[in-house]
C-alpha cells in the first residue's frame, strides 16, 4: 500500500501571534519576522520532492505556503478546511481578556472541553471532524507522494493528535512553533507521526517564535 507523505506546517509569526490575540477566522497578515521564517521555510525545503502545495485561505497562511511553492515551481491550491478554528466572539481577544470577560468560557476552553464553543465559534470535536476529512481527501489524492500542507496551530494539534492517538482533552505537551516542519504519514488506516518541531531552520532568528496555546 502506497502513502502519501505529508509535511505539515504552521504559517509564520503575525502581530496578533505576538500580542497574543485569538486570531482564528480573522484574517492577519504575516509580519516582518513572519515572512524572514517563510523564507527560512521555503530554503529548508528547496531540496525535498514536493508534488503538491495546500494551504489555508488565511493570508498568513497563503503567504507562508507561497514562499515555499515558488521554489518548487507550484501553484498554492487553497482549501478552506485547512482554516483555523474558528473563536467566535473570542477573536481579537488576549489570554487576559478572556478571562475577564468571559471567566467560565475561558474556562472552558482552557479545559479543552469537546462540545464547547465560544458564541458565534467551533468546538473541538466540530474542528476535529473539518480538519481530519479535509486531510484526508487531500491525502488521498496523493498515493505515494510528499505534499505541503500550511495551516493553523488549532489544525496542527489535531493532526498530532490523530496521529498519535491523543484524546481531544489530552493537556498538550509538544510545540506548535511557527514553521517548524513536521512530518507525518497518512494511509487509508489514517495518519502516523514520523517526526515533529523541526525548527533547524529557524536557528539564527532575531528573536524567539511563539507558541501559542490554540491559535
Amino acid at each position: 500500500m502506497q502513502v502519501t507523505r505529508i509535511l505539515a506546517v504552521r504559517h509564520g509569526e503575525t502581530a496578533w501571534n505576538r500580542d497574543t490575540r485569538i486570531q482564528g477566522h480573522t484574517d492577519i497578515a504575516l509580519n516582518e519576522h513572519g515572512r524572514w521564517q517563510a523564507d527560512r521555510l521555503a530554503a529548508a525545503l528547496r531540496d525535498e520532492a514536493i508534488h503538491a502545495v495546500y494551504a489555508s485561505d488565511l493570508s498568513r497562511a497563503f503567504e507562508t505556503a507561497r514562499a515555499v511553492a515558488r521554489l518548487h515551481n507550484r501553484a498554492v491550491q487553497v482549501h478552506t478546511g485547512l482554516r483555523e478554528r474558528c473563536f467566535g466572539q473570542f477573536e481579537g481577544r488576549t489570554w487576559s481578556e478572556l478571562e475577564a470577560d468571559w471567566p467560565a468560557e475561558s474556562l472552558a476552553w482552557r479545559k479543552r472541553v469537546p462540545d464547547f464553543a465560544p458564541v458565534g465559534g467551533e468546538s473541538l470535536l466540530q474542528l476535529r471532524s473539518r480538519v481530519v476529512q479535509t486531510v484526508t481527501e487531500l491525502a488521498a489524492r496523493h498515493p505515494g507522494e510528499q505534499v505541503l500542507m500550511v495551516a493553523h496551530g488549532g489544525v496542527l494539534d489535531i493532526l498530532y493528535r490523530e496521529a498519535t492517538r491523543l484524546e481531544l482533552q489530552a493537556p498538550r505537551s509538544w510545540t506548535l512553533t511557527n514553521t517548524a516542519i513536521n512530518r507525518l504519514l497518512w494511509s487509508p488506516e489514517g495518519l502516523s507521526l514520523v517526526g515533529w518541531a523541526d525548527t533547524g531552520h529557524l536557528q539564527a532568528a532575531p528573536t524567539g517564535t511563539l507558541d501559542e496555546r490554540s491559535t
